[in-house]
């Protein structure tokens, strides 16, 4: 935690946090000499899927056409401080773009820049704006998924290469020379899909075959997924998108007494893990099961709702606590339970974990603020 905190203040110096169990931060962001006030809001653990971010309606007006972008960062970034480096990285775009509208661009940068989009062919143009300032370009890899770039062009184009937006699960970055054009950066964009058909192949067959609890919608940036073994147990798996087919990290969600023996079965089966396997069938082979089907199975038959709010999507997670007693096995929200335990007179609290009772069953139950456990 002190690692993540110094690195943090190494990239935000201005960032501090306002709680001590890390929830909360309030400071200010830099970019281009500019400072721009920014609140961040974490659950309790810490998941930055589930983070509100509140800002000044300066940097709320400069940011609006990249709230996808940001939304999927806060999905696929690891930690804090790598979103707020992602964060920087964005602003400093879109400050460089927001300038760049209000440069008159030369007759030449108009010819040029149709002369490309001509040479491309306008069949791979999924959009261009008014100004002529953005540009989306749409391709489609071997499998036949259809991707898009988003292009951001500044006045010097083509002296200096276009920002490049895509939904990748790795940093793509496109080798440019001026005599470059727009074809040279599809052809990269072709390239560098076809580097991650592996990836995309793995996480579509679990997204077909399994029933993934989250993420809801998966982009094509998300490397994980939370897929559902049986009633009320899951497994989480961060997938590597340079090598799929490698083991992934795994956490399990469920019962103790359920998930127990899928933690045994992943060590002691380790070694029979082949890379020359799909994903998904070194998955069932290592913990020995199979995962309930899309085409047998509805997702009510293995889902139930949160035993305090009684819904099963809140704020877009799904419950991932249960109670270990194996007679009632009831499932809650890691917030809902955090905030009732929280409540209770009798609970306590030792560093990230909390000690109650089951609100159903009143049996000893504890919350750890992080949803990763090996």
């Amino acid at each position: 935690m002190a690692g993540s905190a110094a690195a943090l203040l190494r990239q935000c110096p201005l960032l501090l946090p306002q709680k001590r169990d890390g929830t909360a931060y309030e400071g200010f962001v830099t970019a281009q000499g500019r400072d721009f006030h920014i609140r961040i809001l974490l659950p309790v653990d810490h998941q930055l899927k589930d983070a509100r971010i509140e800002c000044s309606w300066q940097l709320k007006k400069i940011l609006h056409g990249y709230r996808h972008i940001l939304k999927q960062r806060l999905h696929s970034c690891p930690d804090l401080v790598s979103f707020m480096v992602e964060l920087k990285t964005i602003l400093e775009i879109a400050l460089k773009n927001t300038e760049e509208l209000h440069i008159q661009r030369p007759p030449e940068y108009y010819s040029c820049l149709v002369r490309d989009l001509e040479i491309l062919g306008w069949n791979k143009v999924a959009y261009v704006d008014t100004s002529l300032t953005t540009i989306k370009l749409k391709a489609e890899d071997s499998c036949g998924r259809q991707h898009l770039i988003t292009l951001k062009l500044n006045a010097k184009y083509p002296t200096e290469p276009p920002d490049c937006l895509v939904d990748f699960p790795v940093q793509f970055a496109i080798s440019w020379m001026p005599q470059n054009s727009l074809i040279d950066i599809h052809n990269q964009f072709l390239a560098a899909l076809e580097s991650l058909k592996e990836f995309w192949d793995a996480m579509d067959e679990i997204d077909g075959k399994t029933w993934v609890l989250e993420p809801e919608n998966p982009t094509r940036s998300a490397t994980t997924r939370r897929i559902a073994i049986g009633n009320n147990i899951s497994v989480t798996i961060e997938v590597d998108p340079r090598h799929p087919n490698m083991l992934p990290e795994c956490y399990f969600l469920g019962a103790d007494h359920v998930v127990n023996p899928l933690r045994t079965k992943l060590n002691n089966n380790m070694h029979l893990w082949d890379p020359k396997i799909s994903l998904l069938q070194n998955l069932k082979d290592v913990l020995e099961i199979d995962f309930p089907s899309r085409a047998v199975l509805e997702e009510s038959d293995f889902t139930k709702d949160c035993g305090i709010c009684y819904a099963y999507r809140l704020d877009g997670t799904t419950p991932d606590q249960v109670c270990d007693d194996p007679r009632c096995g009831q499932p809650f929200h890691q917030a809902c339970l955090y905030e009732w335990l929280q409540g209770l007179p009798s609970s306590r609290q030792s560093f990230n974990v909390i000690f109650g009772e089951c609100p159903y069953c009143n049996k000893p139950l504890t919350l750890k603020s992080s949803m990763k456990k090996l």
